[in-house]
C-alpha cells in the first residue's frame, strides 16, 4: 500500500524542445521557483539560466546510448530531496509523458508518500513540424500519426511496426539516428515503399536544428555527418512538404517581398 501522500512536492516538467520561448507558461513559473532542479542531459543552458541563483542543479545526464544516471538512482535522489522539503523539479526535453519515464517515477514517488504534478511540454515532433512547416496530419494523405522508439535491446532493434505498411500513418520515430539503416530495411519488409518520403531532424525545435530530406530506402544517408543531438525521424507523405527553412526564414523572406 502506498505511504499517506505527505505536503512535499516533485514538479515533472516538459522542458520542450530547447528554446526558452517554447517553455509553457506553467513549466516557468515551476522552473523560476525551483529550490532543487534535476535536469536532463538535452537541457539547453537558456532553460537552465531561468532558475534561481540560489537553486540546487543536478545533471541527471539521460542520454541514449551514453553513460548516465541509472534510473533507480534518480529515484531515490529526487525522494531524498523531497524530504528534506525542498521545492523539486524534474525537468526533462520535451514532454514528459512520451518516452520520458514520468509515470516510473511519479509512481515510485507517490510510492513513497511524496506528491506529484507533470508539466507537459512540446514533444520533438510538433517541434520539427512546427519548425520545419509540415503537418503530422494531412487530409488525404495521413489520418494518424505514431510516436514510436527506435532503440537496440540485447542486440536486436525494438520498435512499432503494426502501422509501418500503412501509407495513410506518419511515422515519428524518437531515438532513430543510430539504427537508420536497419529502420530502413524494416519497414520495406514490412510494406512501406522505400520511395516514401522521409525527413531526419537533428535537434529539433532549437536554434541548432538540421533537416536532411530524402526516402524511406535513404534513411541511412539521412543521418550521415550529424552533429550529435537527438535525431528524430520523420516517415509518410507529409514529409514532402517540410521546408528546410524554418518557419521565421519563411515569414522574413515573405516580408522584404511585401517591402
Amino acid at each position: 500500500m502506498p505511504h499517506e501522500l505527505r505536503p512535499g512536492l516533485v514538479q515533472l516538467v516538459g522542458a520542450g524542445p530547447g528554446a526558452a520561448d517554447l517553455l509553457t507558461v506553467r513549466a516557468l513559473r515551476a522552473i523560476e521557483s525551483a529550490e532543487a532542479l534535476l535536469y536532463d542531459a538535452l537541457i539547453s543552458e537558456e532553460v537552465l539560466a531561468l532558475a534561481p541563483a540560489h537553486c540546487l542543479k543536478i545533471q541527471t545526464g539521460k542520454r541514449a546510448g551514453r553513460t548516465s544516471m541509472k534510473q533507480e538512482t534518480i529515484n531515490r535522489l529526487m525522494l531524498r530531496i523531497a524530504r528534506r522539503g525542498l521545492r523539486v523539479v524534474r525537468l526533462k526535453g520535451g514532454d514528459p509523458s512520451v518516452f520520458g519515464r514520468v509515470g516510473e517515477e511519479a509512481a515510485f514517488l507517490n510510492a513513497h508518500g511524496v506528491a506529484t504534478e507533470v508539466v507537459p511540454g512540446i514533444t520533438a515532433a510538433c517541434a520539427a513540424a512546427a519548425q520545419f512547416n509540415f503537418p503530422l496530419t494531412h487530409r488525404k494523405q495521413a489520418r494518424r500519426v505514431v510516436f514510436t522508439t527506435a532503440r537496440l535491446e540485447a542486440g536486436a532493434l525494438q520498435a512499432d511496426w503494426s502501422a509501418a505498411d500503412d501509407p495513410e500513418t506518419t511515422l515519428a520515430i524518437y531515438m532513430g539516428g543510430g539504427a537508420a539503416a536497419e529502420l530502413s530495411a524494416r519497414l520495406i519488409a514490412a510494406g512501406r515503399a522505400a520511395s516514401t518520403p522521409a525527413l531526419a531532424v537533428e535537434s529539433a525545435g532549437s536554434p541548432k536544428a538540421r533537416l536532411r530530406r530524402g526516402t524511406v530506402g535513404e534513411l541511412a544517408r539521412l543521418v550521415e555527418d550529424g552533429e550529435g543531438g537527438p535525431v528524430l525521424l520523420v516517415i509518410g507523405e507529409v514529409a514532402a512538404m517540410a521546408d528546410a527553412r524554418e518557419i521565421g526564414d519563411q515569414l522574413d523572406a515573405a516580408r522584404s517581398l511585401r517591402a
